[in-house]
């Protein structure tokens, strides 16, 4: 079996959790990354859910892409459909990506929203998006954190997302912590 190629625009750019023999910068035309999918665990309740990403149609979206060896094909994607499948929040695709640094483009396997799910949302505005982010907190953590620690991975990676990070700027400043009484 030959190797193959994943997509990662989240978290898996800096986490990905498998092996893998190279790791490119890459582009995916006809998707962009974006705050679509209703956490409802993770980064925020049912009461008060919060925002993750996902793929969207339109634009385009740098990401990385990870070559895995094909002996791993079983396990690698026994994996991702582990991490990113449990809800059926996504679609599994097999997407065009090219790869910035060579302009090879491969296939990858690529996590897009799925717009017919209950977690799906489309067309909020901005500030709506940062209200419900600045308001909402889950299992993982704080929603505000999921979005600032996004952008400063994809800075490391040397990627700027400049529709995440104006959401980003519409955050307000965590409450300082009270004092003990």
């Amino acid at each position: 079996m030959g190797d193959f190629w994943v997509f990662g625009y989240g978290s898996l750019m800096w986490r990905p959790g498998f092996d893998y023999l190279e790791a490119h910068r890459a582009r995916l035309s006809g998707y962009r990354r974006s705050l679509c999918i209703r956490s409802h665990v993770y980064r925020g309740t049912p009461e008060r859910p919060g925002l993750v990403l996902g793929l969207e149609h339109g634009g385009s979206c740098l990401g990385m892409a990870f070559r895995v060896c094909g002996s791993r094909t079983e396990e690698v994607m026994a994996y991702l459909r582990a991490r990113e499948m449990m809800n059926r929040v996504y679609h599994e695709k097999r997407l065009p990506v090219r790869l910035v640094d060579t302009g090879a483009t491969v296939e990858a396997v690529s996590y897009v929203a799925d717009r017919a799910h209950g977690q799906y949302v489309a067309c909020l505005g901005l500030d709506e998006m940062a209200a419900t982010i600045a308001g909402a907190a889950g299992e993982a953590g704080a929603n505000r954190d999921y979005v600032l620690n996004t952008i400063a991975h994809l800075r490391e990676l040397g990627i700027r997302d400049r529709w995440l990070e104006s959401v980003a700027a519409r955050l307000s400043p965590p409450a300082p912590p009270r004092p003990a009484p």
